[in-house]
């Protein structure tokens, strides 16, 4: 199977160029990411539970689903596909915000993205893909923030960062 590409971008998020994904995060080239929050209507995330089995963060949680968009897809095309893909379920979903992080791992990769933040709204029971999804749970926005604080090494480093501009973002706009 061909490795997936990620595409490269300038901190305008205009695209560069293609990468073997291992290949950017081995040398932390910033390229094109998506975040999705899905949400419920007493407005708990859904947070999902990374593999026991992936090569980088297994066992971590992490907001309902992230990936990279590929060449030619939109970023709610991207973000709807990898829901289905990881979560099994579909919902329209709305992108809040974009920002550039840049988070190492202990094993040598890094995460330089330019991470598209999205919103969706479902009551959904997932239909998880096991393959890399290993649990998924609904917490409030308050309780993932205090947890966060009591547990941080329960989380993937970019959820952290990512929610922390998720939080501040829904404390200014009131979703």
């Amino acid at each position: 199977m061909k490795e997936e590409q990620v595409i490269l971008v300038n901190e305008n998020d205009e695209p560069i160029g293609l990468m073997n994904k291992l290949e950017a995060h081995e040398k932390a080239v910033l390229h094109r990411a998506f975040s999705v929050f899905v949400l419920n209507d007493k407005n708990e995330v859904m947070l999902q539970q990374r593999a026991h089995h992936k090569y980088h963060s297994p066992l971590l949680w992490t907001n309902t689903c992230c990936s990279h968009q590929r060449a030619g897809e939109t970023n709610i095309e991207a973000g709807k596909r990898r829901l289905f893909e990881e979560m099994g379920f579909k919902t329209e979903l709305k992108e809040l915000f974009h920002f550039i992080y840049k988070a190492p791992f202990d094993n040598g990769l890094t995460e330089h993205e330019l991470d598209h933040v999205m919103i969706g709204y479902s009551n959904e029971e997932p239909n998880i893909n096991e393959e890399e999804v290993e649990s998924w749970k609904w917490m409030t926005i308050e309780d993932i923030k205090e947890d966060m604080i009591q547990n941080p090494e329960i989380y993937t480093v970019w959820f952290k960062i990512i929610f922390d501009q998720f939080y501040h973002y829904l404390e200014d706009h009131k979703l």
